[in-house]
């Protein structure tokens, strides 16, 4: 019995080894006959390139082959890799190579062979299908039959991209016909999978086109996971393939990623080579400039300079460069080199500095690729004389034109500028245009304009700094606001102003403007246009007359906001011109609120004392409205009559203190006072929670010490401490509230620190200084603002 056990045993196990080498052959039969498949592709390709029989195609290849020291079907994957011209090929030897290694390193050579062949015959079958396939239509179907859906892909779509960035669908598979049919064109500009990877140049994966994903084909039928890969050749993109997974797809390894890449480019080739589906041959044509001959022609035709330039392409496959095939009769070269010396160079030989960062060679190699116009009206062109950079600024057009790339440009010279100012006049009121050339500070009008300032055309224009001389004193806020954002924020602006003119006539204007910025993000110039609204001014004042009055609580917070401001205005000296108090110049300035709900209780006092003191001080009363701006009264003239006294400014303050304490209704407020004795050119001052004076010296710019003094209505006693400093020669004493500072982003310090740099600036005058600060000043709070500045000329 235990005999017979064994015997059995014995018979199971040769019976189990015979399965086994059964099993073995079969896989290498059916690797052989892959294998052979392969061998009687490259047969067919070497009978078609050496004209010969397919006997003698066999005996070549096995010649090949061991001169060569590989196998037949080694020779045979390389043979078909230079047959195709893809990277196609190229994957198919990858895996070749890569099964070969696996079984030459393992001693497994059957199963390296097996899975090469099994691969090679799968991509090669889809690269057959697609060749052999009469349209674009029929390429996706193999594609998606032979090398997609062995990848886990339900659907594929290929689609043509357009010069205007609209796509069309050239192929599909895996789609309903409905579903086809809506998405058979997609606008410019859509966002979709595929219009993204044409901008960014580069395969797009999405996990899902759920929620708030980009609209696709398919967005219902197949919500999985996608991909969409550029499809181009030679850095030029023509198309995009994109592909649909039930889910999303587990296998994103980069061998994947170089297959999806070989069919994206296998596609380039069809949508180049095929018509498409159902649509017309134009809708996929390439342009109609496809020639070069013609496009020659049309460049010669052209008034501007011209560089025709077509791709040069690397070992590799890859774009390096632009060669530049002709150039126009009115080609000028930057450098002064005749025609013939740029003709048939690359575009980076001769023109180095063009492929700096964003320059003017990755506009080039975008338009190129994407097919989508470039244009801009100022753009600089450098050209090296000498290793020197020789810059000119001119308006730059690319267009790709088949497979060309059409460049044109032209230099900006002083007809064209003015030609420039006069389509901005038009464009903007059509009544007087202008120029400003901020670096060098010419002015440009044109005729309009002289008429519209009554004066003769050989006067010198009016630039846009010495605005507030000519308005009527209350557009001042206005117009500051107006130069402020043109100049210091470098942002478009407008507004409304009365123009007095010399002759005494009184215009209403409208001033628009806007600044012209390099790509830096700096202020070049600033163009823009006067438009005399005049007409419409006095017609909207005779429309008002005839309306309904107010609602009653609109009226009621119309008049309190109206005697806020006459309250203001009648206790507040006057605020241009400079005041000359005891050989020491002083010069004031108030900008109320932008609303004038928002008033405040903002003050400034400068007078000589009956002692020869000067008397300076600035204060800021907490809240906005009547109540802020009564405070305010109550508090500069009890600060005059108490500075009558003879007393200090700490002392002055201490008994401030106890008016605004005891004598109001609950008013708080910041205060900084100074005295000044011009025999001694001392300044003793005090604050009261304000913010320090700022002394610019010699070019410097810095604030006081700090002197210790809390706000005025906060406690019914207290003690003012006093600093003092002699004034020097030229020496400038700033004094200032808050509102000319005060930042919702930002740290009081950092609103200091950007205070001193302004201050620090040359200026011709002081009221030319504190027009520099109210201009500049990048305070966000809307609050108004007072200026007090004192300069003690020199000796």
């Amino acid at each position: 019995m235990p005999e017979r056990s064994t015997a059995t045993v014995s018979g199971v196990s040769r019976l189990a080894a015979t399965v086994e080498r059964l099993r073995r052959e079969v896989r290498r039969a059916q690797a052989a006959a892959d294998g052979r498949g392969v061998i009687e592709l490259a047969k067919g390709v070497l009978v078609e390139r050496l004209h010969c029989g397919p006997a003698e195609a066999a005996r070549q290849l096995h010649e090949l082959a061991d001169e060569a020291g590989v196998t037949p079907l080694e020779l045979a994957a390389e043979i078909i890799d230079q047959a195709a011209q893809d990277r196609m090929a190229e994957a198919t030897r990858e895996f070749l190579d890569q099964a070969v290694r696996r079984a030459q390193a393992e001693h497994a050579a059957e199963r390296a062979a097996e899975l090469a062949a099994e691969q090679a015959a799968r991509l090669r079958t889809a690269e057959s299908g697609a060749l052999a396939a009469p349209d674009t239509q029929a390429v996706a179907e193999s594609l998606l039959r032979h090398a997609l859906a062995p990848l886990g892909a339900t659907a594929v779509a290929v689609w043509a991209a357009d010069g205007d960035g609209s796509l069309t669908l050239a192929g599909w598979a895996g789609f309903t016909e409905e579903e086809a049919t809506r998405w058979r064109y997609v606008p410019p500009g859509v966002v979709t999978p595929a219009w993204r990877a044409l901008a960014e140049r580069r395969p797009v994966w999405l996990d899902s086109l759920g929620g708030a994903g980009p609209p696709s084909i398919g967005l219902h039928e197949c919500a999985g996971g996608r991909v969409a890969v550029p499809a181009g050749t030679g850095g030029r993109l023509i198309g995009v393939l994109e592909v649909c997974w039930p889910e999303v797809p587990q296998d994103r390894s980069p061998r994947v990623e170089r297959q999806l890449e070989a069919l994206a480019e296998l596609c380039a080739h069809t949508l180049e080579t095929r018509p498409a589906a159902g649509l017309a041959s134009a809708a996929l044509s390439v342009t109609a400039y496809r020639d070069l001959p013609e496009l020659i022609d049309l460049a010669d035709g052209l008034h501007d300079p011209v560089l025709v330039l077509r791709p040069h392409i690397d070992a590799d496959g890859a774009l390096a460069d632009f060669r530049i095939h002709h150039v126009n009769g009115h080609f000028v070269d930057l450098a002064g080199r005749p025609r013939a010396a740029v003709v048939g160079t690359l575009l980076l030989e001769s023109y180095p500095l063009a492929a700096e960062q964003g320059g003017l060679f990755d506009k080039i190699e975008r338009v190129y690729a994407t097919g989508e116009p470039f244009r801009a009206e100022r753009m600089v062109l450098t050209a090296l004389v000498d290793e020197v950079p020789l810059s000119a600024t001119a308006a730059v057009s690319v267009s790709r034109v088949g497979d060309s790339v059409l460049l044109t440009w032209r230099i900006e010279d002083e007809a064209a500028r003015l030609a420039n100012i006069l389509q901005h006049a038009q464009r903007l009121g059509r009544i007087g245009g202008f120029e400003e050339n901020v670096v060098t500070g010419e002015v440009v009008w044109n005729a309009q304009l002289f008429q519209l300032y009554g004066l003769p055309p050989t006067a010198s224009p009016v630039p846009l700094v010495r605005l507030p001389d000519q308005a009527h004193p209350d557009d001042e806020p206005a117009i500051g606001r107006f130069l402020r954002t043109l100049l210091h924020h470098h942002r478009p602006a407008s507004a409304a102003f009365r123009l007095q003119r010399s002759d005494g006539v009184v215009r209403h204007l409208r001033v628009v403007a806007e600044p012209v910025l390099d790509t830096a993000g700096h202020l070049l110039a600033v163009r823009g246009a006067y438009q005399d609204v005049s007409a419409q001014h006095w017609t909207e004042v005779a429309l008002a007359a005839t309306r309904d009055r107010l609602a009653h609580t609109e009226q009621q917070a119309v008049e309190r906001n109206r005697l806020t401001l006459q309250l203001q205005r009648a206790i507040m000296p006057a605020t241009r011109g400079p005041i000359d108090a005891a050989g020491l110049s002083v010069a004031v300035r108030y900008r109320p609120a932008e609303e004038e709900s928002a008033v405040g209780g903002d003050w400034y006092d400068a007078v000589v004392l009956p002692s020869g003191r000067v008397l300076l001080c600035v204060g800021d009363v907490a809240g906005h409205g009547i109540d802020a701006a009564t405070g305010m009264v109550v508090l500069r003239n009890a600060l005059r009559g108490l500075a009558a006294t003879g007393a200090g400014p700490g002392q002055i303050l201490g008994w401030l203190n106890l008016v605004a304490h005891h004598l109001t209704d609950y008013v708080t407020a910041t205060a900084l006072c100074g005295l000044y004795d011009p025999e001694t050119r001392v300044l003793r001052w005090a604050r009261a929670g304000h913010l320090p004076p700022v002394l610019v010296r010699a070019g410097e710019s810095a604030t006081l010490p700090m002197v210790g003094g809390l706000m005025l209505g906060a406690l019914d006693e207290a003690e003012y401490e006093e600093g003092e400093f002699t004034l020097e020669p030229d020496d400038v004493l700033l004094m200032y509230t808050d509102g000319l500072v005060e930042r919702r982003d930002g740290t009081m310090q950092e609103a200091l620190e950007y205070l001193l740099a302004t201050a620090r600036g040359p200026a011709a005058s002081l009221e030319t200084r504190l027009d520099h600060l109210l201009t500049h000043s990048n305070a966000d709070t809307d609050d108004d603002t007072c200026i007090v500045g004192i300069h003690l000329p020199p000796a």
